[in-house]
């Protein structure tokens, strides 16, 4: 049987994907694109202060290396030949800002995470300098001014940490996003490791011309951040450099494999999906949730509260293609949150068993606006509640209001994109990891009032990723014409509700999130740090206070 696998092995690519909440390795067959072999690491997720997000850079990138090496023992295990991993693509979580020294390799601060709102003073007092008849930050990068991108977490760095301040004065700083990070490492670090991102990731940092495809000096200048420091852009799919492999690493047949591909997450996912042509879109479950559009070689600027991005750019000489967006912060973190922070679930898979034993959330609606929210509102001042309670709410409930919650967001971004392309979408493609809650997913289909399609194979991010290492120029392994492409089989979700109870539910839960907004509507900085974004820590104790009304025994399902 091993001997009739390796026959019909093709070469193989294989795939780093960096999220928010986990990281993965996974390798697939270029010839089927059949996914052969993979292992994931959680990643933490620290919270110093109320409203920061940190991770360390160096616990990403041993994630990243005991990855690589429990695949490759894995494939050892089936007995495929590891020496036929021909190309490796990165995928990452995006904005994520990380500053490190070159001549030492080491973090000079922790990965201020896309979540984090520390920045919202340096939003704020920026937004005053900007004319409001010429909005030349988002005319340039396509993304309104806020805490999301990676600019003013740079410039927060630079004003408050001193080992930043020193490393930039003695030009030993670098900045990029985690692409940038772990491609630096992965091919050499302090020895030669190569500075730079790609297209799709320079675009989230609101330094980047997404019609020029360059860094952009009156940019940085308004942000003040050093042109010096920032990554060579490149393309989503070219030789960047070749693998150099640290001593800790037992997968030494990966030395000397290019690393070729490089998107971000969410980019990775619409290449994945094949959503190659104007007007096909995805939208990805993870940690948030991002709906895109491909628009083709267009920037089409939005009037609803979505981003203009760029899509992927597959090769030196090709052209780029743009999408729209639509950025949900909070998603599969709210189930983490009801795992971690209230205990009502152990793992994250038991919030499907808890939906189902109730089936409704009993008039429950639970707005999860732990950072704000994102589009189409873009209103920081906003924070979780949960609303509609009464003493017959349990824990089930507050499960099932959780995963309506990621439902009626999407909900909301959909509609925005069908008025901003002005042809409504027939059916909804879909992926990522909250994708395999089937509860989650007839959900989905009910609130939309369209098909909710889902590809067998979940992992489009990592596929993306692959599919341009393996497509690159030098590479030449994965073919990505139409007639070359595999065919992919789906699962279906068809709405089992009325429209009218569809719309009932929707227009109850808009009236929820009207209620999230205002909360916080004091920004008194703490001493010594200007750029701090203080508040109470409302959204929880929102939450706390209504969990000791109702009391523990219904909130612990206990009769």
């Amino acid at each position: 049987m091993a001997a009739s696998k390796k026959a019909v092995l093709g070469p193989l690519v294989g795939a780093v994907d960096q999220g928010t909440s986990s990281t993965r390795f996974l390798v697939f067959n270029s010839k089927t694109a059949e996914l052969l072999s993979h292992h994931q690491v959680e990643i933490k997720q620290e919270f110093p202060r109320e409203g920061w997000v940190e991770q360390d850079p160096k616990e990403i990138l041993h994630s990243v290396y005991e990855c690589i090496e429990k695949t490759c023992e894995k494939l050892g295990q089936l007995n495929i030949d590891i020496s036929n991993i021909k190309a490796i693509g990165v995928s990452n979580q995006r904005e994520t800002t990380v500053v490190w020294d070159r001549i030492t390799g080491e973090p000079l601060y922790n990965a201020v995470v896309w979540l984090d709102l520390r920045t919202q003073s340096t939003v704020e007092s920026l937004s005053k300098r900007i004319p409001g008849n010429n909005n030349f930050v988002k005319s340039k990068t396509g993304l309104p001014l806020s805490t999301y991108f990676s600019a003013v977490k740079l410039r927060w760095l630079l004003d408050n940490v001193r080992k930043v301040q020193k490393a930039v004065e003695e030009k030993r700083a670098l900045f990029g996003t985690i692409d940038s990070w772990l491609i630096w490492s992965l091919t050499g670090g302090v020895n030669g490791g190569v500075h730079c991102t790609d297209v799709t990731n320079a675009s989230r940092t609101m330094l980047f011309n997404i019609h020029s495809l360059e860094w952009d000096k009156q940019l940085c200048e308004f942000f003040g951040i050093p042109m010096e420091i920032l990554p060579n852009v490149r393309s989503s799919s070219e030789i960047y450099g070749l693998m150099k492999i640290s001593h800790s690493l037992k997968a030494g047949a990966l030395e000397g494999v290019p690393i070729s591909g490089c998107l971000g997450d969410q980019s990775a996912a619409l290449v994945g999906q094949m959503c190659f042509q104007i007007g096909q879109a995805k939208n990805t479950y993870g940690t948030g949730c991002f709906l895109l559009c491909n628009t083709g070689h267009k920037c089409v600027f939005s009037d609803h509260g979505l981003l203009t991005t760029v899509a992927y750019k597959l090769g030196r000489d090709k052209p780029v293609y743009y999408a729209l967006e639509g950025s949900v912060a909070i998603a599969g973190a709210v189930i983490r949150w009801l795992r971690d922070n209230l205990g009502i679930i152990k793992t994250s898979e038991e919030i499907e068993k808890l939906a189902k034993e109730v089936g409704t959330s009993y008039g429950c609606y639970f707005v999860p606006a732990f950072s704000g929210l994102y589009a189409p509102y873009w209103e920081p001042s906003a924070r979780g509640i949960i609303c509609g309670l009464t003493q017959f709410t349990n824990k089930c409930h507050i499960a099932f209001a959780a995963l309506e919650a990621v439902c009626f967001q999407t909900r909301e971004i959909l509609d925005a994109m069908n008025r901003d392309c002005g042809i409504p979408l027939s059916h909804l493609q879909v992926d990522g990891g909250m994708t395999s809650n089937k509860i989650l997913m007839q959900l989905q289909a009910d609130i939309l009032y369209i098909p909710v399609v889902k590809p067998s194979m979940p992992e489009t991010t990592a596929l993306g990723a692959a599919m341009a290492a393996g497509a690159a120029e030098g590479v030449g392994v994965w073919s990505l014409e139409p007639e070359d492409l595999s065919a992919v089989t789906m699962e279906r979700f068809e709405p089992q509700i009325n429209a009218e109870e569809s719309e009932i539910r929707y227009s109850t839960w808009k009236k929820a999130v009207m209620k999230s907004m205002g909360w916080v509507t004091t920004q008194s900085p703490e001493s010594g740090d200007p750029s701090i974004f203080c508040s109470l820590p409302l959204g929880f104790f929102i939450v706390s206070s209504m969990v000791m009304l109702i009391g523990a025994r219904y909130i612990s399902g206990i009769p």
